[in-house]
């Protein structure tokens, strides 16, 4: 609790008249205690941030004093790191339900030897599994082809013949493990660091440390494709972190945000007189509560209000060349799966947009872009649906990388391509079944791949035995992961912290490590 001076409570029947003018702002500001004003408004905008807010719109002018306090009190105003780091924008493609790595980046001759063994009991006797009867399974090999490619000959299947061409731009992590074996805990735990409800995602705490370049979209922007993940809204939360810094879901169709455009009849010159009634009633509330949620609120409305013009700007492709929606592959024919894991018809325009819509959304300054899809969680006909998956997901992804490399942009963006898990080199023999044509949830040791911001492309890193059972060298948890992920953004992980409940929350918990060889 902060120490209130007896006259703290004048500043609620007069904070709306003082949000009129700037220059009276900050002269009534001066004149009280500067420590118990800024730490009132320090979650939120404040009186000289809103006075901001109304000169962006047109309804003030602001000083050269009212814009440092205005960037001082700012929840989404760029803050320095706390050393130099090379990353400045983060895309993170999420691939909900979890790849088989060994059958796009792992390739295990020896399990094709076996395919058809058991394993001997002492290898699965404590292991716990989400569907595979233990008594009767069997190892599965896998189909695929594999090359080698690039200078650095890093390895993919012929499920990804698009994204091997950067191979060299690329830093393939074969050692992953986490501490879950079903879905929504595992993403949690990916994206929030610990499986549990309520906590801030990766997206929101670099928006929180870090802020935002842009003033007309949001810090922390949500694509999706595909049927929907299993964890919903709780994968880009902003947790026990105030609501600014949660992730914005944009729609696939119509107003990119719910309720963006006005309704019909409704002028934005009566909008704009409905909006500064709205934030004087906020603003006195927060003068009185001192709630943060209140200071977000009234930050969101106003952002909401420049969205109307930024948002509908930023989904017309119209500016983009032919040659450009092309090699993204907007507009290629779809081929027809007899499933429906990966979302149905129309995922793989969708999810070329999303792509193409992630680079223009950090061409204009947004902190970080989560792309999600679901799903690639194949428990049976493997071959068919992570094929039809691959394909969706690998010529975008690479047009993405190539593009944001030709443009200057990939040295300062981290593009992040991982699933929660990888898959048993087991086949799944759900139910005792002997057609066994999928394979499990696999915690134990799985893939991801990072490019651009900062990481040393062309290195493969860590190695799992001759199956893909177990790691052989050079383990990397999901906190290690996360430590290293900021480290790039020039973020100390032990340091990037929020008090929650009487202790100093962050995003590794209390692990994590920074893997300096990932480090260009």
């Amino acid at each position: 609790m902060h120490n209130c001076p007896q006259d703290a409570r004048a500043y609620g029947p007069q904070l709306a008249e003082l949000l009129r003018d700037p220059q009276v702002a900050l002269a009534a500001a001066q004149a009280q205690s500067r420590r118990y004003f800024l730490g009132q408004a320090g979650y939120g905008l404040g009186v000289a941030a809103l006075a901001q807010l109304l000169a962006a719109d047109g309804h003030a002018k602001p000083t050269k004093s009212a814009d440092a306090d205005a960037d001082a009190v700012n929840p989404l105003a760029p803050k320095p790191a706390h050393f130099a780091g090379k990353a400045k924008k983060c895309i993170f493609i999420f691939l909900e339900g979890a790849p088989s790595q060994i059958d796009l980046y792992d390739p295990k001759p020896k399990l094709n030897e076996l395919n058809g063994k058991p394993l001997p009991e002492s290898m699965t006797k404590n292991v716990r599994f989400a569907f595979i009867k233990k008594e009767t399974a069997v190892l599965l090999g896998s189909n695929r082809k594999f090359k080698q490619h690039g200078k650095s000959g890093m390895v993919f299947s012929d499920y990804m013949p698009h994204i091997a061409t950067c191979a060299d731009d690329i830093l393939m992590v074969r050692s992953m493990h986490t501490d879950q074996f079903n879905h929504h805990p595992a993403q949690l735990s990916l994206l929030a660091g610990r499986p549990f409800f309520g906590l801030p995602t990766v997206g929101s705490w670099l928006t929180y440390g870090l802020g935002s370049e842009s003033q007309d979209l949001p810090g922390y922007v949500v694509l999706s494709a595909g049927r929907g993940t299993s964890g919903g809204a709780s994968l880009w939360s902003s947790g026990f972190l105030p609501s600014m810094y949660a992730g914005v879901l944009f729609r696939n169709q119509g107003d990119p945000v719910l309720n963006l455009s006005n309704p019909a009849g409704l002028p934005t010159e009566l909008q704009r007189q409905g909006l500064d009634v709205m934030r004087e009633l906020n603003a006195e509330r927060f003068a009185e509560m001192h709630d943060p949620e209140i200071a977000s609120r009234i930050a969101s409305y106003e952002l909401a209000f420049r969205m109307q013009s930024s948002a509908p700007e930023l989904i017309d492709l119209s500016d983009e060349s032919q040659q450009t929606l092309d090699a993204y592959g907007i507009n290629r024919k779809e081929p027809d799966v007899k499933a429906s894991r990966g979302g149905g018809p129309g995922q793989y325009k969708q999810f070329a947009t999303n792509c193409l819509l992630a680079r223009r959304l950090v061409e204009r300054g947004v902190r970080c872009v989560s792309l999600f899809h679901a799903s690639w969680d194949h428990h049976s006909n493997l071959d068919v649906e992570l094929g039809h998956n691959c394909g969706m997901a690998d010529q975008p992804v690479a047009a993405l990388l190539k593009d944001l490399k030709q443009r200057g942009l990939l040295d300062e963006t981290l593009v992040v391509f991982a699933g929660e898990f990888g898959r048993t080199p087991l086949g799944e023999n759900r139910g005792g079944s002997t057609n066994i044509t999928g394979r499990d949830h696999h915690p134990f040791a799985f893939s991801l791949w990072m490019a651009g911001g900062g990481v040393k492309g062309g290195l493969t890193y860590g190695a799992t035995d001759d199956i893909g059972w177990s790691i052989t060298e050079n383990p990397v948890h999901i906190n290690d992961f996360h430590a290293t992920m900021l480290h790039l953004f020039g973020i100390d992980h032990l340091k990037l912290t929020h008090r929650h409940q009487g202790l100093d929350a962050r995003l590794t918990g209390v692990a994590g490590k920074v893997i300096k060889e990932w480090v260009a």
